[in-house]
């Protein structure tokens, strides 16, 4: 797969942080933001698919819920 090279900027001691969690991980820094990187396209992925099945809903029911409430008289025929 090919790669490509990206300047990211931040704190030190943030990085320091994040040195820490990779070494207990056993992967690298690099390795935990392409991680990072992955789950987020594929979480926003599904949720832009998702949205997409509720507009189809919401514009072409699959269902019909029927005339609506009965009314008082109807409910309390005898």
């Amino acid at each position: 797969m090919h790669r490509q090279n990206m300047t990211l900027t931040i704190e030190p001691d943030l990085l320091e942080e994040a040195h820490v969690v990779a070494t207990r991980r056993h992967t690298t820094v690099n390795e935990l933001v392409r991680q990072y990187l992955r789950q987020l396209v594929r979480q926003e992925r599904q949720r832009l698919e998702a949205w997409g099945d509720v507009k189809r809903l919401m514009e072409k029911p699959s269902v019909r819920l029927g005339e609506g409430f009965p009314g008082r008289e109807e409910l309390h025929e005898r």
